[in-house]
């Protein structure tokens, strides 16, 4: 793999607003990605959630959710530090499942990252939200977009469309602002039993997810102006 620094990308700073992750990008407090995912959520993925957190019980819900969270984040963190060439050991039990994670990836999915132009890289569309992908480079001869995932279970195509518009929102951001030409999306997963996954998406099933995405960009500026008048309003009543 070559890594070839070919753009600037910006260093930022984060901060939560209203409950939701924002990126401070030249002074704009743009909505990352996720956040602005997580905020349009369709109703029927609202009540599956409710419903597996009901089934679950609080706890344990929590106790899940928090316990994968940890396991993503170390093994991004080992991954990060692999491609940089710097390495990394966490000794921990979920450090050591997650550095096996890891190396699933690396062995199944890394050998086709021919170039590396960006590591966790801070990305943005101006004026309308911001995020950091995992890789940005060239993929088996195309520029693509990489995100590392793990997950508890493995995952059925269909229920990852929500991956495939974060990616989207991706590209657009770096087409957009560095005048490329991206248009290739690389999800490479595992899941805590060490199966390792990979799914692409490109073509007209990708711009119809960046459509997708644009269109809960809309829904969710359209939430906030809403939520703002009612508050006005609510202000107004007081004085």
């Amino acid at each position: 793999m070559k890594i070839n620094k070919l753009y600037t990308y910006p260093k930022s700073m984060r901060s939560v607003i209203n409950g939701g992750r924002h990126y401070d990008i030249g002074g704009d407090k743009l909505p990352s990605v996720t956040t602005i995912l997580s905020a349009t959520q369709s109703d029927e993925k609202k009540a599956s959630l409710a419903n597996w957190k009901l089934k679950m019980g609080d706890k344990v819900a929590d106790e899940i959710r928090d316990t994968a969270a940890a396991r993503g984040t170390a093994m991004h963190t080992y991954l990060e530090h692999y491609l940089d060439g710097t390495g990394y050991k966490d000794l921990t039990p979920l450090g050591r499942q997650a550095e096996t994670m890891a190396n699933k990836i690396i062995e199944s999915g890394l050998g086709d990252l021919e170039e590396l132009w960006g590591l966790e890289t801070t990305l943005y569309y101006p004026d309308l939200y911001a995020g950091a992908t995992d890789v940005v480079g060239i993929y088996q001869g195309q520029p693509a977009i990489l995100d590392f995932k793990q997950s508890n279970k493995p995952k059925r195509r269909e229920w990852i469309q929500d991956y495939f518009e974060q990616l989207g929102a991706y590209t657009m951001a770096h087409n957009q602002v560095y005048g490329t030409k991206i248009q290739s999306g690389i999800v490479l997963m595992c899941t805590k039993d060490f199966l390792f996954q990979k799914f692409e998406v490109s073509g007209r099933e990708f711009v119809k997810h960046q459509h997708a995405f644009l269109r809960k960009v809309d829904q969710y500026y359209k939430n906030v102006s809403k939520a703002k008048e009612a508050q006005d309003t609510k202000n107004d009543q007081i004085v």
